[in-house]
């Protein structure tokens, strides 16, 4: 295991605050990676719908099918025939290719990253096809280009991180999001910054100025980054926001700071810019209760979590907002919108209401008279002497924020690399006798 990984899964490498560091006198150049204005809200009113060129997926749902995995499978098996060697080689020796060539080649290479775990394919050449894709996204032909650069960059990202990639691509991806004309590529440049301070070598300081930056857009509403009123970037700044924040272990001087800016989005026209927000306040406020320490269990007795502060000093106005976002009533929303917005509110105002409670805990008994608690599950193939299908659950929102980050990176190839990258059990923090048997 490299040493990356290793810290990766170090159950002690939480990053902390930076406020917090300076409090305990800490060193706060410490690599770390998985472990280690305005605040009116967006009004635009448009649904935000995946594509091909959308890395943005707004819900995981209650479980992926099986059958996904098998056709998965079957897709993993064709890219694996291909020879991929030459379309890196092109990829990275740009010498008379064409704009639509380019594309091809992103297209190729990002089908093949999604449809098998290529780590030894590119390891020799990771660091010119990471510069490669750079060059297309600084100075594409099309938006195709550039997009399809990006998303090949993602997976490169996602299939070999390293502690060099943040200071490779942060300055390009800062100078696309506030100067670029196009939109999507702003709130796709977004994505893919979370994951390269994520998972490429970013200090704890480095990335709250990251979580700065995109609280910026937040607040301003996308003016920030010129692109005022835009709900695609809005929600792709909220939703790194709070997959950044998973990796900060004090975060009470961070919420104090965000957290107004988050509920002032929930009066948002736009139900992602809303649920994003949602589920940001919902992990400020599961980060509010921490393990209870040695001497604390002597004086709170089979009590594992202890509340530390509270998140918001106007809590019960809180609720009454969120209560009333799970209802769905909006008449211009569609029903698809309406039962997304009823769903996830009901799940952060458990949250929000008793922060030990994870999104999709469910109140209602079962057969021996138990509370079902968490229900949201990934099912996944286990391959092996104990082959079958095994049971995640996404019981807290950490897990959830990573696992939709990972999802919108890898798209239709995440079962795969669920199966076979060490990245995706190092982000959730899983041993591989837990997806056996169901956390």
């Amino acid at each position: 295991m490299s040493g990356l990984r290793r810290r990766a899964l170090d159950p002690n490498g939480k990053t902390v605050s930076r406020k917090a560091q300076s409090r305990a006198s800490s060193a706060a150049s410490s690599r770390v990676t998985s472990r280690a204005g305005s605040r009116v809200a967006s009004r635009a009113n448009t649904d935000d719908e995946a594509s091909d060129d959308n890395f943005s997926v707004r819900s995981l749902g209650e479980e992926l099918d099986p059958i996904l995995a098998q056709l998965e499978e079957q897709q993993s098996h064709t890219k694996l025939a291909v020879d991929i060697r030459p379309i890196i080689d092109s990829i990275v020796d740009r010498k008379g290719s064409s704009a639509e060539g380019r594309e091809q080649r992103f297209i190729q290479y990002s089908r093949f990253l999604s449809g098998c775990f290529a780590q030894s394919h590119i390891e020799r050449q990771r660091d010119q096809i990471i510069d490669a894709c750079l060059r297309s996204l600084k100075g594409g032909r099309t938006e195709k280009e550039s997009l399809e650069a990006l998303r090949s960059l993602a997976l490169t990202i996602i299939t070999m991180p390293d502690d060099s990639i943040y200071d490779k691509v942060t300055p390009t991806f800062k100078r696309v999001i506030v100067d670029n004309d196009n939109l999507l590529i702003k709130k796709n440049v977004i994505h893919v910054l979370g994951s390269a301070a994520f998972y490429g070598g970013a200090t704890a300081e480095e990335v709250e100025n990251i979580m700065g930056f995109f609280m910026e857009i937040i607040e301003s509403d996308g003016h920030s980054a010129g692109a005022g009123d835009d709900a695609g970037v809005v929600t792709a700044a909220l939703e790194e926001w709070g997959f950044l924040c998973t990796q900060l272990d004090d975060v009470e001087d961070l919420t104090g700071e965000c957290i107004d800016g988050f509920v002032d989005q929930l009066d948002s026209s736009e139900v992602s810019v809303q649920v994003a927000a949602g589920e940001n306040i919902a992990l400020l406020y599961e980060k509010s209760y921490t393990l209870a320490e040695e001497d604390e269990l002597e004086h709170h007795a089979q009590v594992k979590f202890l509340k530390r502060y509270e998140p918001y000093p106007r809590k019960g106005d809180l609720i009454d907002t969120i209560q009333g976002l799970t209802s769905g009533s909006k008449k211009y929303l569609n029903k698809r919108n309406k039962k997304t917005q009823r769903s996830a509110f009901a799940d952060i105002l458990h949250t929000v209401q008793d922060p030990l409670k994870g999104p999709g805990f469910k109140e209602t008994l079962d057969h021996d008279g138990h509370i079902r608690g968490a229900s949201r599950t990934v099912k996944v193939h286990v391959d092996g002497e104990a082959s079958g299908l095994g049971v995640v659950n996404i019981d807290r929102w950490w897990k959830l924020l990573r696992l939709q980050h990972l999802r919108r990176i890898l798209t239709t190839g995440f079962l795969i690399h669920w199966r076979e990258n060490p990245v995706i059990f190092e982000s959730l923090e899983l041993h591989f006798d837990e997806v056996l048997s169901g956390l």
